[in-house]
Order: structure tokens, then C-alpha cells, then sequence
């Protein structure tokens, strides 16, 4: 069980436990786990989701943006030693000595973090005041090259078969799943889990997660486990009384599989 340990400038103010399954809510109103009271600080500034076998840290679009080692971020699989900066706040990551701590994919080559020049950011969020708008987070950059040189975005979308309508493009590195408020994909029921799964976006395309949660989820009527699966295009996804159709690729006029 990893720990998370608060500071401001050298003073340590808390230390949080982040248990397999947990989510931890960074941010300046009372609402969050984690409650940091600073103007600098936004109401629901970041958090931090369990993910498999790993942790990923997730800004929640706020004004002055996070920055993880100083560099920012929208998001971050965190490693033994992050640390990230808030503010003038900092929250440090690490596992205990005796703790494993597994490797996991990722972490790999294939799904490094989303950055922008730091310097460059930093001046563009100096120049907000408390009645601006929020600062704009940097476009997903362009994860896959082809034999050409030019480089292109892995596209997916999920589209509902049964439990809710519409098709949602895959463009964050991890969608969430689950009973949480705060999910992109939101499923109701006391047996899923707050975050039951994820759908991270990578190089080599998309991968299901199983997080938590009694209801397990299902990829072609088989029931999955908590290693990360590769989607291919038309799988069908059910978790608890949702059933998603994963699209590799957008095309038109194109049908949905029968519920």
C-alpha cells in the first residue's frame, strides 16, 4: 500500500494511505480527501485513481495546472519517488521498503506522460488572475507514427448498447469506469466497484483494466481478469447493467451489434 505525504515547502502536513481500489480527491473545498486551503489551489484541483496494478495521478482540468517532477501534466502513472506540485504545495509518492512493487505496462515505452515545456506553462499560468478562465490543458499529442514519418493519433470510441445512448470518443490516456461520480462512464449498482475499470489509451492501442468491485466485467461473455486486455474492434463490453461496444475506428453509417 503505497503512502502520499503532503507538504508545504519543508513541513510535512499529512500522510494518506492509498489502499488497491481507492480513488483520493485533491483539491481546495471540503468535499476532497485531500483538502489543500490555498487561493492557488483549484476546488477539485486533481486526484489520484487506482488502476490495475498501478496509480495514476489526474489533473481535473484546473487553473494553474500539476506538475509531477516539474513537469506538467494531465496525467501521470505514478513511480516510487513522484512527486507532485500543487500550488505551492507538494504531495510525495512512495511504497514502503517492504512493499513490491510490480512493474506494469503503463509504466513502458508505450504510454509515457503528456508534457508541455515547462517554463513556457508556468509564465502562461502566472499571467491568470483569479477571474480568469481556467488555463487551457494541452492538446493530446499525436502517440502513433507510420511508414511515411508522419505521425497520427490512435483513435476508439465507446458507444452504448444498453444503459445509456450515445458514442463518447477515447481521447484521455485513462477512461474510467465505475460507480464514482466522477467516472467518465458512470454504472449504478452496489456491486461495482467506485472505479471498476479503465480504458487506457497507448501506442499499441486500447486496453480494459478490471479494477475492483463484485461485479466483474465481461469482454465477449467472458468474464475478464485484472490483467490488462487488449480491445479489438466491435468487442462488446458489460459491466453490471451496462453493455458498451468498444469501435476502433469511427465510420460512418456504421451499426451498433444487437444489445
Amino acid at each position: 500500500m503505497p503512502k502520499l505525504t503532503l507538504k508545504f515547502k519543508d513541513n510535512v502536513l499529512a500522510d494518506y494511505h492509498l489502499p488497491a481500489g481507492y480513488s483520493l480527491k485533491i483539491g481546495r473545498k471540503k468535499d476532497n480527501d485531500v483538502v489543500i486551503d490555498n487561493l492557488a489551489v483549484s476546488s477539485h484541483h486533481g486526484k489520484i485513481d487506482s488502476a490495475g496494478d498501478g496509480f495514476v495521478y489526474i489533473d481535473l482540468k484546473s487553473k494553474n495546472g500539476s506538475f509531477v517532477n516539474d513537469e506538467f501534466v494531465s496525467s501521470h502513472w505514478l513511480e516510487h519517488g513522484d512527486v507532485i506540485n500543487i500550488g505551492k504545495h507538494s504531495l510525495t509518492f512512495t511504497y514502503f521498503d517492504s512493499e513490491s512493487r510490480s512493474e506494469n505496462y503503463h509504466q513502458s515505452e508505450i504510454d509515457k506522460t503528456m508534457v508541455m515545456d515547462t517554463n513556457e506553462y508556468r509564465t502562461m499560468a502566472k499571467k491568470n488572475d483569479s477571474s480568469s478562465a481556467e488555463a487551457v490543458q494541452p492538446e493530446p499529442v499525436p502517440v502513433q507514427g507510420n511508414d511515411d514519418g508522419k505521425k497520427k493519433s490512435v483513435r476508439g470510441y465507446i458507444t452504448y448498447l444498453v444503459g445509456g445512448e450515445g458514442t463518447m470518443a477515447l481521447k484521455q490516456k485513462v477512461t474510467k469506469i465505475g460507480k464514482d461520480a466522477f467516472c467518465d462512464i458512470v454504472v449504478k449498482g452496489w456491486k461495482i466497484g467506485k472505479t471498476a475499470a479503465t480504458i487506457s489509451r497507448t501506442r499499441d492501442g486500447y486496453f480494459f483494466s478490471y479494477v475492483n468491485g463484485w461485479a466483474k466485467p465481461k469482454i465477449n461473455n467472458k468474464i475478464v481478469s485484472k490483467k490488462p486486455q487488449k480491445l479489438d474492434d466491435s468487442d462488446i463490453i458489460v459491466i453490471g447493467s451496462v453493455k458498451l461496444q468498444f469501435i476502433g475506428k469511427k465510420q460512418k453509417n456504421r451499426l451498433p451489434a444487437n444489445p
